[in-house]
C-alpha cells in the first residue's frame, strides 16, 4: 500500500466509501474507519499502520500546501 488510492480501495472492499467535498475531513472518516476495521480484527496490524500512516502524510501534505497558499 502506497497512495491514498490504495488505502481508499482497501475500505471499498469493507464497504466504506468516502466522498466529500473536504478532502482533510475525508482522510480523517477514513482514518477513523480503519481504526473501527482494526479494532473490530478485521485488519491486520501492518495493514492498518501502513495505511494510516499514509492518510495522515497526505494529511501534513495538504495542510502545509494550504498555508503556503495564505
Amino acid at each position: 500500500m502506497e497512495t491514498v488510492y490504495d488505502v481508499m480501495q482497501l475500505l471499498k472492499r469493507f464497504g466504506t466509501f468516502v466522498y466529500t467535498k473536504n478532502r482533510i475531513g475525508d482522510l480523517q472518516l477514513m482514518e477513523m474507519d480503519l481504526m473501527e476495521l482494526y479494532k473490530g480484527g478485521i485488519i491486520e496490524s501492518q495493514e492498518f499502520q501502513s495505511a494510516r500512516h499514509i492518510l495522515r502524510m497526505e494529511e501534513m501534505r495538504l495542510e502545509k500546501e494550504a498555508k503556503m497558499k495564505d
